[in-house]
């Protein structure tokens, strides 16, 4: 017989409202050995199962080998003509949420011609620091991969189609003032 790899992690679930739609991504943090060439912070997004409850989803999301240290995850709610941002950390056995919003830059984008989306560049483990989302799916937007020989990096850029609209985000580094 085989050894089946032990797969470990954690979940859990929440349920949405009739027309409400929760992603979550976790924000991994960079190895400090690829600091130099990449992005500090990373987005992951967790995967779900959804089970319907007459009108309303049970969302239950995964995470795979959680951090002894915890998780930090963003929560987006996306609604009709909204989308509701919170934070909150996975640790041990329960999701603690934050009061106080992570720095994230948020945009909606919107173009009557199909065009092609900010140049970003990938960790050596092929993580990104941005995530663009279909507003009507909440889809995430698979970015095309290319080598930038230049700068001897794997670069990704995400195709938008016109005449709808994304979410994107991105996770900085806090800056002093």
């Amino acid at each position: 017989m085989d050894e089946v790899d032990e797969v470990q992690g954690k979940y859990f679930s929440i349920t949405d409202p009739k027309d409400i739609n929760t992603v979550i991504y976790q924000i991994n943090k960079t190895e400090k050995e690829f600091l130099k060439t990449s992005p500090k912070y990373t987005v992951e997004r967790l995967d779900c199962a959804v089970e319907y409850i007459g009108d309303k989803k049970k969302r239950t999301f995964f995470v795979d080998n959680p951090l002894p240290t915890g998780n930090h995850l963003v929560i987006f709610s996306f609604g009709k003509e909204r989308v509701v941002v919170n934070t909150g950390f996975l640790d041990y056995d329960q999701i603690k949420i934050s009061k106080k919003p992570m720095p994230l830059k948020i945009q909606t984008l919107y173009n009557e011609k199909e065009t092609e989306y900010k140049e970003f560049a990938y960790t050596p483990n092929m993580k990104r620091q941005i995530s663009i989302i279909d507003l009507e799916t909440t889809e995430e937007i698979k970015p095309v991969l290319y080598f930038d020989e230049d700068a001897n990096e794997v670069k990704g850029k995400c195709k938008l189609k016109p005449y709808k609209k994304y979410f994107a985000f991105e996770v900085r580094e806090k800056k002093d003032k």
